[in-house]
């Protein structure tokens, strides 16, 4: 996952546009909350003081009092009873829970073989064409909030313990609807920082149980992740409707190299305020006014950058058409849209409204977007993994400080009862929570063992493998014994598991070599 993001980045680099500005700002805004920067020689020196720490507690007792156990050395697995008495009462609907686990089945099959099929193509991509870009570093490529730069530690770790108790609830309400019992839940935990958890069946009720039961099951987990993961996006689009612009001026995200805006010294994020004196309102009332000037013009734009400070600034204006045709456009698509040669062209990207931050993270489900049902459909997905890019495109917060700025709370009831400050937690919350989500719901997707996917890729294949021997049962073509089904479904997911690994780690370890 960190590699395929990565990778995502550096090819956005490679285009002459820039995106962002040059200041550091993680740690002035809200969706920066709980952001660190990690020390890799702290780091190392607190898991040596936890892996002391933990020794300690397992001689004197104190883990068996906890009903934990140290796991590799240093992962802490704290059982507990607690919300066992709440998974009961809420699993009683057991027809309803089957029905779900029956949907969560087929969405999750459909999700694994295209996370299988999307590691393929990483794989064959880096044989054919290796990256040349620099590699991430030690902290990119993993997971953890805190470690990770890209992860801030308050609102990753909130939403990773969310997110955690969501899966493993998951598996537990589908283990129940199908009668297996389950003996705790649990934690996995270095130091105060949460890595995974756990709904502990009764394993001899586990493997007897029906192996279409079982898939149900281990289905659960990573699609309730995605459920609640497009609940938390259907919720961003309901806040977005709470927030207005305190300016109706345009801003800019990307300014393109070599172009008018770029040799005039203009910035990504420089807000547009007038045009030759007239004052500018919306993107629309920018093209409008551009439409008026063609190439080779000279125009004067006041600007507010990014800092505050205002400037006007001397613009000469290139040409549309050329610009474009050396991209590789051809002139009958240039025609199709509407340029032509002699049109002015200002060499900005992504001229965007005051509410263009919240709109981006509400996509589809913003109050302002152009589109009915059918579009909200087919965008959905293209969006949520947009949302998986944009923590490190924006350096780890869900929202550009400029963009965060132009916001201020309406007069709704919301609004008014917890103010800007009260509705940008909630947005941040929801943003984070509706992340991690989708990256631990895709990630048990792997069809590697012992990941979700792993397990329902076995009983997928045993399933069909029985099928196959039926057939043959029936036509009396082969009558294959039981234990072959069985002995060629493990071998066939052990297998698979190791050439997705390795393919795995290559596309990671890759751009090192």
């Amino acid at each position: 996952m960190q590699g395929f993001n990565r990778t995502i980045i550096n090819f956005v680099e490679k285009v002459p546009v820039k995106f962002q500005g040059e200041g550091v700002f993680a740690l002035t805004m809200d969706g920066a909350w709980g952001s660190v920067e990690a020390d890799w020689k702290l780091v190392l020196l607190l898991i040596l003081c936890w892996y002391i720490l933990l020794r300690l507690w397992e001689k004197n007792g104190t883990l068996d009092r906890w009903d934990a156990t140290r796991v590799f050395g240093v992962i802490l697995m704290v059982r507990s009873s607690r919300g066992l008495k709440t998974l009961e009462r809420v699993a009683r609907p057991r027809r309803f829970w089957r029905i779900y686990g029956e949907l969560s089945l087929w969405l999750c099959l459909f999700c694994m073989f295209i996370v299988a099929l999307f590691m393929i193509l990483a794989f064959v991509s880096s044989v054919i064409s290796p990256p040349t870009a620099s590699p991430p570093t030690a902290s990119e490529l993993v997971a953890i909030p805190g470690i990770n730069p890209m992860i801030p530690l308050g609102w990753g770790a909130m939403a990773f313990v969310v997110a955690l108790v969501i899966h493993e609830f998951g598996h537990g309400l589908l283990a129940r609807a199908h009668g297996m019992r389950i003996r705790s839940f649990g934690l996995l935990q270095l130091g105060p920082l949460p890595l995974g958890a756990f709904a502990e069946p009764q394993y001899q009720e586990l493997h007897k149980a029906p192996r279409k039961e079982r898939m149900r099951m281990f289905a659960a987990g990573p699609a309730t992740n995605l459920f609640a993961a497009f609940i938390c996006l259907i919720l961003l689009g309901g806040l977005a409707g709470n927030f207005t612009s305190s300016s109706d001026n345009p801003h800019v995200r990307g300014i393109i190299k070599g172009e008018g805006a770029d040799m005039a010294g203009m910035e990504p994020w420089d807000t547009i305020l007038r045009i030759d004196g007239d004052e500018v309102h919306g993107s629309e009332g920018f093209l409008t006014i551009i439409q008026g000037y063609g190439a080779n013009d000279t125009i004067v734009v006041d600007i507010r950058h990014e800092n505050g400070s205002l400037e006007s600034v001397e613009l000469l204006l290139s040409d549309k058409y050329d610009y474009y045709s050396e991209l590789g456009w051809s002139s009958s698509n240039l025609e199709a849209i509407g340029i032509e040669q002699g049109d002015a062209f200002v060499g900005v990207e992504g001229i965007s409204e005051s509410t263009a931050g919240i709109d981006r993270l509400a996509g589809p489900f913003s109050p302002r977007f152009n589109g009915g049902f059918i579009a909200q459909a087919i965008y959905t997905p293209i969006h949520i993994l947009e949302m998986m890019i944009l923590p490190f495109e924006l350096q780890g917060v869900s929202m550009h400080p400029v963009q965060e700025g132009m916001l201020v709370s309406n007069d709704g009831i919301l609004g008014e009862s917890i103010g800007l400050s009260g509705l940008l937690f909630l947005v941040n919350f929801f943003f984070w929570l509706m992340w991690v989500n989708i990256l631990l719901g895709f990630t048990n997707l792997l069809p590697m063992v012992p990941f979700d996917g792993g397990h329902l890729f076995k009983d997928w294949l045993n399933g069909n493998l029985n099928r196959i021997k039926q057939i043959g049962k029936k036509t009396k073509l082969w009558n294959l014994h039981p234990m072959w089904v069985s002995h060629l479904s493990n071998k066939a997911s052990s297998l698979s598991s190791i050439i997705l690994l390795v393919m795995l780690l290559f596309v990671l370890f890759i751009p090192y070599v």
